[in-house]
């Protein structure tokens, strides 16, 4: 019975937790200055305390054409909700690419949503349809966790369907959604990582694959471990950080999130995609940390 409870309320358990719904379109602009706004929820603040501390680029920077990022959350999470980490690094992106990054959160159902935000930035000569030199023009990266990775997959997929280029899926402990298969990645994806832990009721898919590994780079399998006070994850009740606590330590990681900063800013600058880091934050540190091994 424990287990069936923590599984439903992993998936479940942000509906509790935030305000009352607005539109995406319209409120995710409000957040600013994530890295130094103290009113902003502490614990989900702390996520990005390592992008904050190391990668101080200046707002308003170039790059060699806008690039859009696109975020899907976990389980019922409205795109709004300030406590999940993913809405407040779409919000970092914002503000610290100022000139060269259209940044936004939906929820892991709203995929139509998603598709019409993408198309109206791309639909640059605003004729209603995308033309060729439109579509290859397209810079879209997509991340998600949980439900949201899941939908991360499905939704490039559903770009490739229209012959919309992904530059990079970064997918974080994926719990697949009824009817997807969200290892497989999609020929129209230029690059994908996967992040996952292997513990709890709710843990990630270890692997995915390229379904065209001449058109598909794998950058990673990423597994990470962690000990019962490795990531502060107070942005959740009590009853999961008691049951489920492994699949949101992945979600609340610093150094998770540094590792996919580090990777948008390859893409935005122009560089590509960088190898997955494989570098060790073992729990010996202080305060205790993560465990990063990485898997090909």
């Amino acid at each position: 019975m424990l287990v069936a409870a923590a599984l439903f309320a992993g998936v479940q358990v942000a509906s509790s937790q935030q305000p009352a719904a607005h539109d995406a379109s319209t409120d995710q602009s409000s957040f600013q200055s994530v890295c130094n706004d103290e009113r902003s929820n502490e614990p989900t603040r702390a996520v990005l305390r390592l992008v904050c501390q190391q990668r101080q680029f200046i707002p308003g920077q170039s790059s060699p054409a806008d690039t859009i990022v696109i975020g899907f959350v976990g389980g019922f999470t409205k795109a709004d909700d300030a406590k999940r980490p993913e809405v407040l690094f779409a919000a970092y992106l914002r503000e610290h690419y100022t000139n060269s990054i259209h940044a936004r959160v939906f929820g892991n159902h709203e995929d139509k949503k998603a598709l019409s935000y993408i198309t109206q930035l791309l639909d640059t000569d605003h004729d209603g349809s995308l033309s060729d030199k439109e579509r290859e023009r397209a810079r879209i990266i997509i991340y998600g966790h949980s439900w949201g990775a899941s939908e991360t997959a499905a939704f490039a997929r559903e770009l490739g369907r229209h012959s919309i280029p992904v530059l990079l899926t970064i997918q974080l402990d994926i719990i697949p959604k009824p009817g997807q298969r969200p290892d497989q990645i999609s020929p129209n994806v230029e690059s994908a990582i996967n992040i996952y832990q292997p513990k709890g009721p709710l843990h990630g898919k270890s692997k995915i694959v390229a379904s065209d590994p001449a058109r598909t780079k794998i950058l990673g399998n990423v597994r990470m471990t962690y000990g019962p006070r490795a990531v502060n994850c107070d942005n959740y009740s009590w009853f999961v950080r008691t049951f489920n606590k492994p699949h949101h330590q992945v979600e609340n990681d610093p150094h998770v999130w540094d590792q996919v900063a580090s990777l948008i800013a390859s893409e935005v600058s122009g560089v590509g995609p960088l190898p997955a880091a494989n570098h060790a934050a073992g729990e010996t540190r202080n305060p205790p940390s993560s465990a990063i091994d990485e898997e090909h």
